[in-house]
């Protein structure tokens, strides 16, 4: 079996306080999981993927409830989301803040990635889902997409706040149970889809929420920044350098002097980290503008000349020479023959 990594303690508490809300005895749930209870008394303690899993199963045993997941996300907090939750809350937009659940996610645990994709006027949020109890995952999604959700209505202060669209790839619950997915999200929701994935319109993203603070931000950034040194291997300095680069690229532009000083060093620093891992950001670069310049041209209605200067590059024939080097295809024959 492969491993599912650590989880912080923060999250375990959110079960912890569902189940209890719910008259579950936690103890039993404890003992099976191999977990010490007083494990809830430290703020930066993290427990085995494995017993994570092991203590959302036999809650599951003891409720029988079928929406479980879903429910669990009612008793979101911000200290669930350990040290991320605080630097979200001093986000000055809804926007500041979904971009930093992918660097920093791991925080949480490593119960899965988010991927961020935009077409047209929509954002979309993908998770993948690293757990593989087939009895558990299914509940994990729903938690973090109801938390999420339900997170970010606190933040902006806004109970309005919803995506226009969520996938699923459990199957329905059942139409009667269908019914508390809709109430909570006020959406569409699909079943037995092809992703689990949440989306909503990009204007969104520009919510103020209600207590923004930059320096403290900057804080926590930083704090956060050592917390996952202690806890990673250098592959998600990668996986950081490329999302930092994707949320420039989303404003049309990319420094990677503005990269590296988002994740708390100089450019030069930069460089050596990545070149100790095999890379370098210039093919960091390549690849994040190739994997968004192929979005646009499936997802989007944008012109290719719009297209190419969104993406960074100073004129479109070194986009399309660029684009068909890798694919084989110019833009325009990529979108004529959808992928």
């Amino acid at each position: 079996m492969k491993s599912l990594g650590t989880t912080s303690v923060a999250a375990l508490r959110q079960y912890v306080r569902a189940a209890e809300s719910a008259g579950v005895d936690t103890s039993s749930l404890f003992e099976k999981a191999g977990l010490n209870p007083a494990i809830l008394d430290s703020d930066d303690g993290r427990i085995d993927g494995e017993q994570f899993q092991v203590f959302i199963e036999q809650l599951l045993e003891h409720t029988g409830n079928p929406i479980l997941g879903l429910e669990t996300g009612d008793f979101v907090q911000p200290g669930s989301y350990s040290v991320l939750g605080y630097i979200t809350m001093s986000c000055a937009t809804l926007g500041e803040a979904v971009a930093r659940i992918a660097p920093f996610e791991k925080l949480v645990g490593d119960m899965g990635t988010t991927r961020l994709t935009m077409a047209g006027d929509n954002i979309k949020l993908l998770w993948h889902c690293n757990y593989d109890n087939p009895a558990v995952r299914p509940h994990l999604v729903d938690n973090v997409f109801s938390s999420w959700v339900n997170y970010a209505r606190w933040l902006a202060d806004d109970e309005a706040a919803a995506p226009t669209l969520v996938k699923l790839k459990r199957p329905s619950p059942g139409k009667e149970l269908e019914q508390a997915y809709q109430s909570r999200w006020r959406c569409p929701v699909h079943f037995s889809a092809e992703e689990d994935s949440l989306t909503f319109r990009k204007e969104l993203l520009n919510t103020r929420l209600r207590q923004p603070d930059p320096l403290l931000r900057k804080t926590l950034e930083a704090h956060a920044l050592t917390q996952l040194a202690s806890l990673d291997t250098g592959s998600d300095l990668t996986s950081k350098v490329k999302h930092s680069i994707q949320q420039q690229l989303m404003q049309g532009v990319t420094r990677q002097d503005v990269v590296a000083d988002e994740l708390g060093m100089n450019s030069r620093t930069l460089q050596r980290r990545l070149s100790q891992e095999g890379v370098s950001y210039q093919k960091l670069l390549d690849e994040v503008r190739q994997t968004m310049a192929e979005d646009y041209l499936l997802n989007s209605e944008l012109a290719i000349p719009d297209i190419a200067l969104r993406l960074g590059f100073s004129e479109t024939t070194s986009f399309h020479r660029k684009f068909k080097a890798i694919k084989g295809k110019t833009p325009g024959e990529f979108r004529a023959s959808k992928g």
